[in-house]
């Protein structure tokens, strides 16, 4: 994630730039912050309570990332966060990473586990304000989003599609269900056709956001059916960098689109949040695209990414640039329309991915 440089010099700012980390105002929750010398390394957050083994993946996450210290953060009532955090703090150090702050935050007031005086820790806590902290401002100044609470997160992915992109999206599957009734059997150079048009439609909506502006109805509507062509949305899977555009694009179709046929823009979004960094937008993308199908293999790999805790640079490493996708899936195929086919057939159970 590239992440602006902020100095953090107490508890305090350290509390306040949580938020900023993780997406949203934690609750009943344990953050983990790793640093390379003074650079943050990564982020990662688990709900609270923890239950037997489930930070076991935290020590070996932050020695194959090459994390040298690490900073503890526990939100939530005493008995909830204490066990949680000594566990962590524990199985970091026993893998030769340094804990330098271990904190519980509730309710405006924290505690330091670090601490060893009445002084700078007495019995009442301390208190913080995460929202007019200077670090806080800074991390909105560059561009940094807290959301009030998870809810609101998954709030961001839920469908928003109002009647008249219903109505849209219903008359876009006419059309094309009418074309290719009028084509016949789809052979290689209907195919063809599709792609090229899938292709280039990505290609101009990731400009469009780039530039700051938005699909119309129909437009939207048409490249979520394009999307059902893997050759098309891999397209869009290798074309993902770290603009922004990709998340606005992909979020702004993942809501909008009828529901049953939100997985491929939802996978997308799910590969341009863990891109950036962004785990706990992932996580939320992925379960949009498995609620939409839930045998869709890319929200899948995805999904399996983020439960093993893998760097975005694992899988990088192994996709391929446009050009080189062209190359290894070769011309098109009639074949390749199927989903489209079997999404126009309003069959979502038996959809590719």
């Amino acid at each position: 994630m590239t992440t602006p440089k902020l100095v953090l010099s107490s508890p305090a700012d350290i509390l306040a730039v949580v938020p900023y980390l993780v997406g949203f105002h934690p609750a009943d929750s344990l953050v983990v912050i790793g640093f390379t010398g003074p650079s943050l390394a990564l982020s990662t957050r688990w709900d609270l309570p923890a239950g037997p083994g489930d930070l076991d993946r935290l020590a070996p996450l932050f020695v194959r990332e090459g994390v040298t210290m690490a900073v503890l953060a526990g939100y939530g009532p005493e008995p909830v966060v204490d066990s949680a955090v000594l566990e962590a703090g524990r199985l970091l150090e026993a893998a030769g990473v340094r804990v330098t702050e271990a904190l519980r935050a509730e309710d405006g007031r924290y505690w330091s586990y670090t601490c060893p005086t009445i002084v700078c820790c007495p019995d009442e806590g301390l208190p913080y304000d995460p929202v007019s902290s200077p670090v806080a401002a800074e991390a909105v100044v560059h561009g940094l989003v807290a959301l009030p609470d998870r809810g609101s997160l998954r709030r961001s992915v839920e469908p928003s599609a109002a009647a008249a992109m219903r109505e849209v999206s219903r008359a876009v599957a006419g059309e094309l269900r009418a074309r290719l009734a009028r084509q016949g059997q789809p052979d290689d150079a209907i195919a063809a056709e599709f792609v090229a048009g899938g292709v280039a439609r990505v290609r101009a909506a990731i400009d469009l956001y780039g530039s700051g502006g938005r699909l119309d109805d129909r437009a939207a509507a048409r490249l979520g059916f394009d999307l059902s062509i893997i050759r098309v949305r891999d397209e869009a899977w290798a074309l993902l960098d770290d603009a922004g555009a990709h998340l606005a694009l992909w979020k702004d179709l993942t809501r909008r689109l009828d529901p049953r046929y939100a997985a491929p823009a939802a996978s997308l979004l799910a590969a341009a949040a863990w891109r950036s960094g962004d785990c706990a937008l992932a996580g939320m993308a992925v379960e949009r695209a498995l609620e939409a199908d839930g045998a869709y293999s890319m929200a899948h790999l995805l999904r399996d990414a983020l439960i093993h805790m893998l760097s975005p640079a694992s899988l990088l490493d192994r996709m391929p640039t446009p050009d080189e996708l062209a190359a290894e899936m070769g011309p098109p195929r009639g074949c390749w329309l199927a989903p489209l086919v079997t999404w126009l057939s309003d069959e979502p159970s038996a959809r590719a991915g």
